[in-house]
């Protein structure tokens, strides 16, 4: 009776300020940076387009002093991801304007990557015309006035000419530089010489069955009716079907968002050359080599070289000996 019964928790967890409603959503519970932080837009940590990876990598980047090393292999020792991560990310942010890398020679003979980070890409600068600072009248000073004394009349002076206006500004060229996308067009995708009702069924159905291969490669209907005459093609070039699909489905990346792009671009760029013909393979004569053709021995069938048929040189041999 006389054991003490523990019946709350040893500390409270700490209030939150403001509100004590519970909500669903974040608090942010923020103090006031004194030192040591880096002003982000939220146009960087918000955007649509660019994927957690690379909004992180700009935030590093922007943290960084000037001169610092930002290498992909520098890069990926300093952080778990892998150096095909960190350039898709890096090309990401170049393709929405917040890097600009180029190759530039030094004095040294040496060619660097000079990368340059822009905080807000598409800004333009304007220069700031200062105002000139006006001064004001003095006030005249109490004085004893001097004595009158006779002066002769001064001619009036020349009025002064006015200055020219000012030049109006013009605005700098923006220093976002252009995207770094291709331009040129993909080459275009593979057609067979007759897309027979046989070639649109078997390489509709291999495409169809492709995600029971590799899950990933999930294909709509229009990209499968798209993507059919390329994989036709490989099929009229007796390919084999398990060819097909390992090329289509063997190292895919990590991760994968466009499955059509994909395979658009390795039916394209892997197809195999048709078979050459049988005429093609027959080893020919050369010029100016002259070719005895093969006879069967009339006695023992054997195959030798001479131009007219008989006997060969062991069945010569052997009759001479006999007679």
């Amino acid at each position: 009776m006389d054991t003490p019964q523990i019946t709350a928790p040893p500390c409270a967890p700490p209030p939150v300020p403001g509100d004590i409603t519970p909500s669903p959503g974040v608090i942010h519970i923020n103090f006031r940076h004194a030192a040591g932080f880096t002003v982000i837009g939220n146009h960087l940590t918000q955007h649509r387009g660019l994927s957690l990876a690379a909004i992180g990598l700009a935030a590093h980047i922007q943290s960084l002093p000037a001169g610092a090393r930002i290498g992909i292999k520098r890069l990926a020792e300093r952080f778990p991801e892998s150096e095909t991560r960190i350039a898709a990310a890096l090309r990401e942010l170049e393709a929405h304007g917040y890097l600009h890398r180029s190759r530039v020679r030094l004095a040294d003979g040496r060619i660097v990557t000079r990368t340059v980070s822009y905080n807000q890409p598409g800004a333009v600068t304007h220069p700031v015309a200062v105002p000139r600072p006006r001064t004001a009248p003095s006030k005249p000073t109490p004085q004893t006035a001097p004595p009158p004394r006779a002066t002769t009349p001064e001619p009036h002076p020349a009025p002064t000419p006015a200055p020219p206006p000012a030049p109006t500004p013009q605005p700098a060229p923006a220093l976002v530089p252009a995207p770094t996308a291709r331009t040129t067009p993909p080459p275009p995708l593979p057609q067979p010489q007759e897309l027979t009702p046989e070639l649109q069924r078997a390489a509709t159905a291999l495409l169809a069955d492709l995600r029971r291969h590799a899950p990933r490669l999930v294909l709509s209907e229009s990209d499968i009716r798209t993507l059919a005459p390329g994989v036709a093609t490989w099929l009229e070039r007796d390919a084999h079907p398990d060819t097909i699909r390992h090329a289509l489905t063997t190292d895919l990346p990590n991760p994968l968002k466009h499955p059509a792009k994909l395979l658009r671009h390795r039916i394209t760029a892997l197809l195999p050359p048709p078979l050459p013909g049988a005429q093609d393979v027959v080893a020919r004569a050369r010029p100016g080599v002259i070719v005895i053709p093969l006879q069967n021995c009339d006695r023992c069938d054997r195959a030798f070289r001479s131009r007219h048929p008989g006997h060969c040189r062991d069945c010569r041999t052997g009759l001479h000996t006999a007679a």
